[in-house]
């Protein structure tokens, strides 16, 4: 993977999901690790799902990689 793509995960929506842009543009709101390599692969990066939560070229805003449904609240 290019370092020169920059890949960030948003935190969980407050009615779940994440939004995820790359090099500043939204690819559309993921759910789950799948849905983000879908978006990747979309825009032309082919990746393993598998390794998407080590990735050091995607920075997971908030909270890491297992986290998608909404913020509980207290």
């Amino acid at each position: 993977m290019s370092g020169s793509i920059r890949v960030t995960v948003h935190p969980p929506s407050p009615t779940g999901g994440r939004r995820v842009r790359v090099d500043g543009e939204i690819l559309g709101l993921a759910h789950n690790l799948a849905d983000v390599a879908e978006f990747l692969r979309r825009a032309g990066l082919e990746v393993d799902p598998a390794e998407l939560a080590e990735a050091p070229w995607i920075d997971w805003r908030g909270v890491g990689p297992d986290t998608w449904g909404p913020e509980p609240t207290t």
